[in-house]
């Protein structure tokens, strides 16, 4: 099944909702086949305070989260945006984190039905690109070259870039796999998997994931 990945970013006004974090922003980028499809992307009201500290960093002051929308309806608009998707972020901790204490504020019958497992593109990241200085997105972004989103640590910008890495990802690790496994699908449910070993690992979890895939197209025609 290829489902959709939805690429997800906050910018917020501490490092976790455990510490008293609050969202001040998020975006989520859609990739269907490679390819992205769609974005959200919305300022959010929670009624914390902005630290200067973060105000200088991401470009988000009090005054535009004062007259953006309730912070719960965002997260309503955007759980209903990314149903069904499988979930990217990079350091998908932080951003996780966030989702799960946010949504479940916004409405806690809604955690059931959103919980989405993380793909996280800094372990991948590590996995993949060892030769890479370090794993921060804007590192990565200039040792791939990818397409410059705008200012960093804006949720939209940093999602579509987050999502442009996936794509590089998706196609190095199709590469990788191919003299030994043929052409390769590098779906949401791969990526997790890959995540989770070791890279001299990755063809052996490979070869599981075609057979579980192959397994259950039967059990579908069967059924």
């Amino acid at each position: 099944m290829n489902r959709t990945i939805a690429v997800i970013d906050f910018e917020t006004t501490g490092h976790s909702p455990q510490g008293g974090g609050r969202a001040t922003e998020i975006a989520a980028v859609l990739l269907k086949d490679g390819e992205i499809v769609g974005h959200y992307q919305s300022l959010m009201n929670t009624g914390a305070w902005i630290p200067p500290m973060i105000e200088r960093l991401t470009g988000i002051s009090n005054e535009m989260v004062e007259d953006a929308p309730d912070a719960a309806l965002v997260m309503r608009e955007v759980a209903a945006f990314t149903h069904g998707c499988g979930f990217v972020a990079h350091n998908a901790s932080f951003d996780r984190g966030f989702w799960m204490a946010e949504l479940t504020r916004a409405d806690e019958t809604l955690v059931s039905k959103y919980t989405p497992e993380f793909v996280c593109t800094v372990k991948m990241a590590r996995r993949l690109y060892p030769e890479s200085p370090n794993c921060k997105l804007g590192t990565l972004a200039r040792y791939h070259q990818l397409p410059d989103n705008g200012r960093a640590h804006r949720a939209l910008a940093d999602a579509m870039t987050t999502a442009q890495l996936v794509q590089r990802m998706q196609r190095d690790i199709a590469a990788e796999l191919a003299e030994s496994l043929g052409e390769l699908n590098v779906e949401h449910e791969l990526l997790l998997r890959l995540q989770a070993v070791a890279r001299p690992m990755w063809t052996k979890a490979v070869t599981g994931y075609v057979r579980d895939m192959r397994r259950h197209q039967q059990v579908s025609l069967v059924d």
